[in-house]
């Protein structure tokens, strides 16, 4: 949906109790970088949801009747799904049966989404062939495999004969399901671990069934065997170590030399903590990180991400609720605000922020708008309070301006609900309906005031 202005003034967003700290953003448009992909934002889900009457499901998970999980889907700003599926070829396991894929392929059709579908041994190749002769315009493409990394023979004590070579495996399979499915290309490894890309690259990158780099990564770890709690996660969630360590050293080691070599790569299972963390994953936090994880992965030109949906995580973007009906967690509106500002390339945005606010900024432009993400990330009783940043947008001629905001009650980060997106709530009957608030024009620049634990997109209109 697109922005619509409201008669919303800029004050309901601030408090006069709050210091407001002066931060300078300027935007270079020169310096442009990647375009940002249509189907950037998704999620990740295990095929065996998408069996009939799984767990109590009535029918398949995605179906073109299941219009309250569509209604979500478009709401919250999410075009595409990964579907994962474990398929080494001792595994067992089978594919979908066609009645569950049609099921599949009616719901990515209602919601204009992209689909990564992942092949099970067992029949891959028929399964392949069925799926791109009907459904090849929905498909980005197909994977087998999920986390191999401890299928690599060198990963083990001894030598284990039962399982193929994972190379050899994944060689031979791919082979099969391209000659069954001509045209038809890969995506891969889906790696857990930092060393298998590089290998997989290096062993199939001039097979010509690669289309697509994949990695996972779980920023803050598995939250039960570390032992962290709830004020814990939070504080990872906002912390400036995130976005300055953990995202520069998994781009630097592991997936900038894919982009060198000239591949695309996306994160296809990517959440905060392992299982989740209880009134921090599914709390407001959650919305300001997602927001803040997708514009800087954007920005470093990654084809997309997947949130990953385990049934029913508290980690998930999208769940089942006790009623049977389907509902978003907080994350989805970081997603939302991600797909509102998301419209263009690439643009440099550096900040002069003398006190040092917990701030981060991006910058997005097209021919017509300019698109600004704010995320204000101080929070709790040591917050420094509103950022009001002036917007110098470098050469860019905006004719006019408004701001969308993502808040919590109070400007709590551990709230669970109350939370809006242009003063709207994403639910699952009805479009959501969030309002720009206008902003005013001042010596040939904008400001907006962003309230401690609040993000806001700027939209700048050209003339």
């Amino acid at each position: 949906m697109s922005f619509r202005a409201g008669c919303l003034t800029l004050l309901t967003f601030t408090s006069t109790t709050w210091a407001q700290s002066p931060v300078t953003l300027t935007v270079d448009a020169a310096a442009r970088g990647p375009a940002i992909p249509p189907a950037f934002a998704g999620v990740s889900i295990f095929t065996g949801t998408q069996v009939r009457d799984h767990k109590g499901v009535p029918g398949n998970l995605f179906s073109a009747t299941n219009t309250q999980l569509i209604t979500l889907f478009r709401n919250a700003g999410l075009h595409h799904l990964r579907l994962s599926a474990t398929g080494s070829p001792t595994s067992g396991s089978r594919n979908l049966s066609h009645a569950d894929i049609d099921s599949l392929f009616a719901f990515a059709k209602a919601t204009d989404i992209k689909v990564i579908y992942s092949l099970h041994f067992a029949d891959g190749s028929a399964t392949a062939k069925y799926v791109w002769d009907n459904y090849r315009p929905c498909v980005d493409c197909f994977a087998f495999d999920n986390e191999p990394d401890w299928r690599l023979n060198d990963n083990r004590a001894t030598a284990d004969t039962t399982h193929p070579d994972y190379f050899t495996s994944w060689r031979d399979f791919a082979r099969a399901v391209v000659a069954a499915a001509p045209g038809a290309k890969f995506a891969g490894p889906d790696a857990a671990g930092r060393t298998l890309v590089s290998r997989f690259v290096a062993a199939e990158k001039d097979s010509g069934c690669v289309a697509l780099v994949t990695q996972h990564t779980y920023v803050g770890g598995n939250s039960r065997k570390k032992g962290i709690d709830t004020p814990q996660a939070i504080e990872s969630m906002l912390s400036r170590e995130w976005v300055a360590n953990n995202y520069p050293q998994l781009y630097r080691t592991v997936l900038k030399p894919v982009a060198a070599q000239g591949l695309p790569f996306r994160i296809t299972e990517l959440d905060d903590h392992v299982h989740g963390v209880t009134n921090a994953s599914d709390a407001f936090a959650s919305a300001l990180w997602a927001l803040d994880v997708l514009r800087w992965w954007a920005a470093q030109g990654a084809s997309g991400i997947n949130f990953q949906n385990t049934e029913w995580l508290r980690t998930d973007t999208f769940y089942r609720d006790s009623q049977g009906n389907y509902q978003v967690y907080p994350k989805a509106f970081g997603i939302k605000a991600f797909d509102l500002g998301s419209h263009g390339a690439v643009e440099s945005a550096t900040l002069d922020n003398p006190q040092g606010l917990n701030l981060t900024a991006y910058a997005v432009g097209g021919p017509t708008n300019l698109f600004v993400t704010l995320i204000n990330k101080e929070h709790g009783p040591t917050s420094r309070g509103t950022a009001s940043v002036t917007i110098n947008p470098g050469g860019f001629s905006p004719g006019h301006a408004a701001a969308m905001f993502l808040t919590a009650p109070g400007g709590n980060v551990g709230a669970t609900a109350g939370v809006t997106l242009g003063g709207d709530v994403i639910t699952n009957d009805r479009p959501w309906d969030g309002k720009l608030t206008p902003l005013t024009l001042a010596h040939g620049q904008y400001v907006v005031l962003v309230p401690a634990a609040s993000a806001a997109v700027v939209r700048l209109s050209a003339l």
